[in-house]
């Protein structure tokens, strides 16, 4: 049988090294940034600390070495200028370039992960070596939740498979109650139902606290649809113990672990806002936070090294062009993470300022209904840049305001029109959501079809369906769980 042969031609567009460093530099946030910048230095001993050399710097060692990998680098990053005069309001909007930078926290309350804390009390124990061991890898598997979800035979499989250890269920079991005996209540639960129950056993005893496990054990599903009359009849007890119950089971936390969080930004105890926006007399004032973030040249040794064998013939020995080849390696590497650092810095800089000019009216006031609808594209338009560049700058990025320290996504939403044709933020409308849910009667919860009536007698076209959309954004359950007695 003959092989039929097909030749295709494809066009494909490949970024460079240069312009995927770019990508990852933009995309990390204040503190990581500072972390990366410092492994770098470490690694690199072409690069290093300090202002750049005047005319004397690397004249002999510039771009054109480097041309090959930061061709089009610039394509989606381009640095030219974006705003005319006339897209400046009515306040003033200035560049604190040469403001001293400055570096704000906002601290967290807990110094250690969830992690660290549930084994420092697993060590109090005094467990063998080998279920302290197995211990650790159940703590290791809790979810941020503070919920082991893994199947317990799923993790003797992985035990098994590691360590070579047979480890039953039974025993894992035994283990997971000790965790489960540890601080915060709640922890190491399997299921909604298993932390609430945990958490009561751990209260004193009382009718109420008896009552609500005898509840949550026999009666877990009716009491979450809110079927309060069905308890009441299945248990025998009157409307005053069941609210007694409700109260006492509604304190418990049904996220133990949610106060705790083992992402770097907490475990380094502090968030730190990449932009302070701050506001004084009508103005608006941006400082991009460069405090963390040192003046990086490339080390003249190295680039004297390069220098020296290019320009005197007789240097260039085998074994001296070994030795260069790696300095050119480093230099250029040094070079093009100098420039990776300078490229994020102007593009968080130009992107803020196109987001203060289209929020402008937030950041003087704090008000929220005064957010306009505002997407991606918006910003890319503003600055010239592709949506996926400002796509970057927005992920894990804060800005520090009169008002607080928000996440650059709050400032994105879509848009609505009102019955006059009018455009306003999707953000308004879940406003008058949340404050017509907020001041309903309890005992007789608003429905998503009276939240519509609602908007539209407002001017607000809205569908049912849409409605409910908004309301599961702002993590509002549907009317039937909102129901109390």
């Amino acid at each position: 049988m003959a092989l039929k042969q097909q030749q295709q031609f494809k066009q494909q567009q490949r970024l460079s090294p240069q312009q995927i460093l770019t990508i990852r530099m933009l995309e990390l946030p204040a503190l990581e940034i500072e972390e990366r910048i410092k492994n770098e230095l470490d690694e690199n001993p072409a690069l290093e600390e300090g202002k750049d050399f005047s005319d004397e710097q690397d004249p002999e060692y510039n771009a054109e070495e480097n041309t090959a990998d930061n061709q089009g680098s610039n394509e989606d990053l381009s640095l030219g200028d974006y705003m005319n005069e006339d897209d400046i309001p009515d306040y003033k909007l200035a560049e604190m370039s040469n403001k001293e930078e400055r570096k704000e926290s906002v601290l967290f309350d807990n110094e250690q992960s969830l992690s660290d804390y549930l084994l420092q009390q697993l060590q109090l124990n005094e467990l063998s070596e080998r279920d302290e061991k197995i211990g650790e890898y159940l703590i290791g598997n809790l979810d941020d939740d503070g919920y082991l979800r893994r199947n317990l035979h799923a993790i003797s499989d992985d035990i098994a498979f590691q360590s070579g250890e047979d480890i039953g269920e039974k025993e894992l079991t035994d283990l997971l109650k000790i965790i489960q005996d540890l601080d915060p209540p709640g922890i190491g639960a399997r299921n909604l139902q298993e932390c609430l129950i945990l958490q009561l056993k751990k209260r004193k005893e009382t009718n109420e606290t008896r009552l609500a496990i005898e509840i949550l054990t026999d009666c877990f599903e009716e009491f979450t649809r809110k079927h309060y009359d069905k308890i009441q009849k299945l248990l025998g007890i009157d409307e005053e113990q069941m609210k007694a119950v409700i109260l006492e089971i509604t304190s418990l936390n049904p996220k133990p672990g949610s106060n705790w969080d083992d992402s770097m930004v907490t475990v380094m105890n502090h968030i730190t806002p990449d932009f302070v926006v701050e506001t004084s007399n009508g103005g608006i004032t941006l400082t991009l936070n460069n405090r963390g973030i040192p003046d990086l040249r490339i080390n003249r040794e190295y680039s004297d090294m390069l220098k020296d064998y290019t320009g005197n013939k007789a240097n260039r020995t085998p074994e001296m062009r070994d030795a260069v080849l790696f300095v050119k390696q480093k230099l250029d590497a040094a070079q093009g993470f100098i420039d990776a650092v300078r490229q994020r810095q102007e593009t968080l800089q130009r992107t803020m300022e196109a987001i203060i000019l289209l929020q402008g009216e937030f950041f003087l006031t704090g008000d929220e209904s005064k957010l306009s609808p505002m997407i991606l594209k918006d910003v890319a338009e503003r600055t010239g840049y592709d949506i996926s560049t400002i796509s970057r700058v927005g992920s894990s990025k804060y800005v520090q305001t009169n008002f607080g320290v928000y996440p650059l996504k709050f400032f994105f939403s879509e848009s609505t029109q009102t019955e006059s044709g009018e455009t306003i933020s999707t953000r308004k409308i879940k406003r008058i959501i949340k404050e017509e849910i907020d001041t309903e009667n309890k005992k007789k919860p608003v429905t998503d079809e009276e939240l519509t009536s609602i908007l539209t007698t407002k001017g607000y076209m809205i569908a049912r369906r849409t409605v409910a959309k908004y309301r599961e954004q702002l993590d509002i359950p549907v009317a039937r769980m909102r129901k109390e007695m």
